[in-house]
């Protein structure tokens, strides 16, 4: 009766235990199969965006938040020409870097959107997180578009709201 008890109480504590977050990016399909190998063109204009992202926003005082998923929204507006995003670069609030998305050259085909999710609980950036991404296009070609979508559903409610990029250059 003892060992049973003994069995019940270990496999109680295992399933009671919280695995830390791993706060790496989860491998992403669209994004590796997106890595270019080729040769970059060096006639490509180089240009710097930042983005605000929120995975936390204040509710009611400054002590208490709401934790947020936020959709990270990376989008080629051209028809006809791809654009590659060089690096994806996630800060939190007091400007220390968390983590690289983009760490060597990705395409993005006309028209294509690629996304980064950060999850709810992943409340690391805090509630002044931002990215700054580097891009290459041609000359005369429209600058990749970034925005972000942060959401919360709590029961019967939910908060929503966008944020977009601005050109460092």
């Amino acid at each position: 009766m003892k060992k049973v008890a003994l069995l019940i109480t270990v496999v109680s504590f295992l399933f009671s235990c919280e695995t830390k977050q791993n706060n790496e990016p989860k491998p992403s399909s669209h994004l590796e199969s997106m890595k270019w190998t080729g040769k970059v063109n060096d006639s490509l204009i180089e240009g710097s965006s930042y983005l605000s992202v929120y995975s936390q926003i204040y509710s009611t005082t400054e002590h208490k938040t709401h934790d947020l998923t936020a959709t990270v929204s990376i989008r080629n507006t051209n028809r006809t020409d791809t654009i590659y995003i060089n690096s994806a670069d996630y800060f939190n609030t007091k400007g220390d870097l968390i983590r690289h998305y983009i760490k060597q050259p990705i395409f993005i085909k006309p028209m294509q959107t690629i996304e980064i999710v950060i999850d709810e609980n992943d409340i690391e950036g805090g509630t002044g997180a931002n990215f700054i991404f580097d891009w290459s296009v041609k000359k005369l070609t429209n600058a990749p578009y970034f925005e972000a979508v942060m959401i919360s559903t709590s029961g019967q409610q939910g908060l929503s709201f966008t944020t977009k990029g601005v050109d460092l250059n």
